[in-house]
């Protein structure tokens, strides 16, 4: 990525995180062939910590793309921040609003303008007690279905180890094993076309995060259980 395109805020960013990751994370980079080199793409990780998005972003970057992250429209409220941001291409999304269908068309203009959004299909950090994938929305399906761009699923595994969710324990040793992966695109031809009804998102999104899943197993070298959803208030899990 020529930094002459970057302009100063992204460099700046870039200056400022990268060496920190370098430091902070062992990292084990795998399938970056499989990131575009340009056009539009959704880029779908799975979800393990906060510290997410600090490492998918090294890698995305290290692929020869800016990652473009979601991030909620308030925070780009705040004064001196939500500049920066904003300067660094990250998206403000409306949610539980009358808003939210506007902030659908802000991602879509994103995509046909060539960038590459990262969306967090979970939508929110795993709840699996063993840190496997959650059933996912349907955002990331929709934004197939309305711009035709290329869904890539990023599987990662460590990030739980710099912030672990369920412990709150921030890992500050040096070389932290990190690995990603990202895979081919996630085949959903079958779907082209198609109206966005809920079950055809539904099937979209079950198979883009089984592949997730999949490609975790691969990771980890274990046999993955079935896509697991958060258990209801009285219920338990299902899958």
């Amino acid at each position: 990525m020529a930094r002459r395109r970057l302009g100063f805020w992204r460099r700046f960013a870039v200056s400022v995180v990268k060496p920190v990751m370098k430091v902070w994370t062992r990292r084990d980079w795998r399938g970056m062939e499989n990131v575009p080199a340009s056009g539009g793409v959704i880029i779908v990780p799975n979800h393990l910590s906060h510290a997410d998005p600090l490492v998918s972003a090294h890698f995305i970057y290290d692929s020869g793309r800016w990652p473009q992250y979601l991030g909620k429209a308030s925070v780009f409220r705040v004064p001196v921040v939500g500049r920066i941001l904003l300067w660094c291409r990250q998206i403000p999304v409306e949610r539980g609003t009358v808003d939210a269908a506007r902030s659908l068309e802000t991602l879509e203009r994103a995509i046909r303008d060539g960038g590459a959004v990262v969306i967090y299909p979970e939508g929110t950090t795993t709840r699996q007690p063993d840190m496997w994938p959650m059933r996912g929305k349907t955002g990331a399906a929709r934004l197939a279905l309305a711009t035709g761009a290329p869904v890539v699923p990023v599987a990662m595994w460590g990030p739980q180890d710099i912030f672990d969710p369920r412990t709150k324990k921030v890992g500050l040793r040096p070389r932290i094993p990190v690995t990603v992966v990202a895979g081919p695109p996630v085949d959903l031809s079958r779907w082209a076309g198609a109206a966005p009804s809920r079950a055809v998102l539904d099937e979209m999104t079950e198979t883009i995060m089984l592949r997730l899943r999949d490609m975790l197993a691969e990771i980890r070298d274990e046999t993955p259980p079935p896509l697991w959803s958060a258990p209801a208030k009285r219920g338990g899990q299902r899958s």
